[in-house]
């Protein structure tokens, strides 16, 4: 190999490069949100993460051929449409439920939510183009610059305007268990930055200021790096405990009841009846308790004591029945106020623990610009929920300390337990009702549990997940699935409570705070970059 062979990019790479940051007009902006749906595929279910390695690349190349702001954050924002669009597609099915009622809102759904979103990508691009105008970002630092912006826009998109952190790059390894360990260490934010670093690696192999034994150095330096995070991982699972709490076990039940008839006037007290006949179905060895989905009682509770007796006649000896319910009280004024709710009954029919929602759904549970749209919240049949208080810590009879989450809160790094100085103690498992039915057999509910489990991962606490349908089941501290109801079945399981960790791992213990600091390091690093290869 000659000296020049070591500083020319590939020939290939290079006239794909070229070409990619020649296009102009409509055809730039269709490859960007090709590239940007390309990227969806890494994600749940499809998990090709591989894919990464050419869809990002793209993106820099196309960013190579911006000549204005303009032009640099119209590449990164179709790169983010196109992204949402595929990746998001599943929310526009809930309102088929009633699509005489809110037909106007489907181009809204289906459209209007990637068009937000794709902002946070288009000031990505944006950031980067900028920053690199002033000479800094050069060579591989260009990758650096990137991949440290896109986690920056990616955390403030999980975070402003109530956030929405769905579909996160680095959620592509929830299928491989070993990688997705560093989550316990850098968190969610952590690792989709080191996965759009890596993957953005490519780019270099095609960029003339780069040496490419140095190009291709820093990209075998990166998949050694996740060689080395999935050895790990892999050494962290092989000495994970099987343990569970002693003298419980949980039964999940799972209706599969379609959302069409959830809420009908003439099936409401049907539907319970059917939880209820799942409840008390024979098992093997007996349960301790017994747990329904989201709103699984679509029936004001505190109000009907005759309901709260037959709730209590398939409690478990002893035991309790933990259910959602909505829930109304009186507002300052008399008003009557609606909360998501958690309710736990005992064997007499009492309602001895309850939690209210506190992070809503909007447009579903609350509407935002009531003030030019004058209408109810979609899944609140016209009504609109009230938020309750933060993450709590709740004690349940014969339960260690649990912290409740109710549908999309669980969707939140480091916002799914009460924070330490609000005096309560450290909970030892998540318990997540939801309802994904709204979605019918899409890859929105996939999508959901797979976040769900990186909670757990997270944390180093185990997590058990209760849908009106699929995916119910159980993940213990290490993501591992103990137990699992398919979507669309309808059946129980029953499953014992796998134990936490003994210490909270370093995410638990510091959030946010070692992605913030792999961040900055990064920042520091692409903008050292300058005019040197």
């Amino acid at each position: 190999m000659t000296a020049t062979d070591m500083t020319t990019p590939p020939a290939r790479l290079g006239r794909l490069s070229a070409g990619l940051a020649g296009l102009t007009g409509w055809r730039r902006l269709l490859a960007a949100a090709g590239f940007g749906g390309l990227a969806t595929l890494a994600l749940p279910p499809a998990g090709a993460v591989p894919l990464l390695l050419i869809a990002f690349p793209g993106l820099l190349w196309l960013l190579d051929g911006a000549r204005t702001k303009r032009q640099a954050f119209a590449v990164g924002w179709f790169f983010g449409f196109g992204h949402h669009l595929l990746g998001l597609y599943w929310i526009s099915a809930a309102l088929f439920t009633d699509i005489e009622r809110f037909w106007w809102a489907l181009p809204l759904s289906a459209a209007g939510l990637p068009i937000l979103l794709a902002m946070f990508t288009g000031f990505a691009t944006l950031l980067v183009w900028v920053l690199r105008g002033r000479g800094m970002g050069q060579g591989l630092g260009k990758v650096v610059l990137f991949a440290a912006s896109w986690a920056l826009f990616e955390w403030l998109r999980g975070h402003v305007f109530t956030g929405f952190p769905w579909n996160l790059v680095g959620y592509g390894w929830t299928g491989f268990l070993p990688v997705l360990q560093g989550v316990s260490l850098i968190g969610i934010y952590g690792l989709s930055l080191l996965t759009v670093l890596v993957a953005s690696l490519p780019a270099g192999l095609a960029d003339a200021a780069v040496p490419r034994r140095r190009a291709w150095g820093a990209l075998a330096a990166g998949l050694a790096l996740f060689t080395a995070l999935g050895a790990w991982g892999g050494l962290r699972l092989a000495g994970a405990s099987d343990a569970a709490v002693p003298g419980v076990r949980l039964r999940l039940v799972q209706p599969a009841i379609d959302q069409r008839l959830k809420w009908a006037a003439g099936e409401r007290v049907r539907n319970v009846q059917q939880q209820m006949e799942l409840s008390v179905s024979s098992s093997g060895e007996p349960v301790t308790h017994v747990i329904w989905a989201e709103t699984a009682v679509p029936l004001f509770l505190d109000q009907d004591a005759r309901l709260r007796q037959a709730l209590g006649s398939v409690t478990p000896p002893g035991g309790l029945l933990i259910t959602g319910v909505p829930r109304m009280e009186a507002g300052p004024e008399g008003e009557p106020l609606y909360y998501n709710s958690l309710a736990a009954v005992d064997g007499s029919g009492a309602v001895t623990g309850r939690f209210d929602k506190f992070h809503l759904v909007p447009f579903g549970e609350y509407m935002p610009l009531r003030r030019w749209l004058p209408v109810g919240a979609i899944a609140g049949n016209g009504a609109e929920f009230s938020a309750g208080p933060g993450p709590v810590s709740l004690d349940l009879k014969g339960l260690p300390p649990v912290s409740p989450l109710i549908c999309y809160e669980v969707i939140f790094p480091g916002a799914v337990l009460p924070a330490a100085q609000d005096g309560a103690g450290r909970p030892r498992w998540m318990l997540n009702l939801t309802n994904d039915a709204w979605y019918g057999n899409t890859a929105g509910p996939y999508q959901h549990f797979a976040i769900a489990r990186t909670r757990a991962v997270e944390e180093g606490m185990p997590l058990v997940r209760v849908a009106n349908t699929g995916i119910s089941g159980v993940v213990d501290a290490h993501g591992r699935i103990t137990a699992m109801l398919p979507l669309g079945h309808r059946g129980v399981v029953d499953a014992a409570l796998p134990e936490a960790l003994p210490a909270p791992t370093l995410y638990g213990r510091v959030g946010d705070g070692a992605f913030g600091l792999l961040l900055l390091t990064c920042f520091a690093v692409g903008l050292r970059a300058r005019h040197r290869s």
